[in-house]
């Protein structure tokens, strides 16, 4: 009994980890562009997936960086939001739908104050066509 409920967790445990590894998409290169990250060619296309600041200084202040995101779908879609791994980063997106063959924005705003060393966040990007999220980095190291 105690064999068959261990093939059992087993299965699955298998099954469980099949399922996870064919829920992530398949990102490939774009051959022209190596900045370019999207999953197909029709799809929302972002013109980079990191930015790196480099060294900045605290006493600089806040830095941004832009996130140009192309529209090849063949309808409009809405960013719907944007969100930061934490509270030093604010995203900012444009908010009118983005026609197709169009691009908008996202911008993320980084606060240095009281953070020195190195830093690595992540901002989600949700659309309104539910299948695709993106995700970029802004890092760097902060004096």
């Amino acid at each position: 009994m105690k064999e068959k409920f261990q093939k059992f967790v087993l299965l699955i445990a298998s099954l469980s980890c099949l399922f996870l590894l064919a829920s992530i998409p398949n990102f490939s290169t774009k051959a022209n562009d190596k900045n370019y990250w999207y999953m197909t060619e029709d799809e929302i296309v972002v013109d980079k997936t990191v930015h790196d600041f480099g060294t900045i200084k605290e006493s600089d202040g806040k830095v941004s960086a832009t996130f140009t995101i192309t529209n090849n779908t063949k309808n409009p879609f809405l960013i719907n939001f944007a969100s930061a791994s934490c509270g030093c980063t604010v995203p900012e997106w444009t908010k009118e739908p983005i026609e197709p063959g169009k691009t908008g924005t996202v911008i993320a705003t980084y606060n240095p104050l009281a953070r020195s060393g190195p830093f690595n966040k992540t901002i989600t990007i949700v659309t309104s066509n539910n299948t695709q999220r993106l995700s970029v980095r802004i890092i760097g190291i902060v004096e």
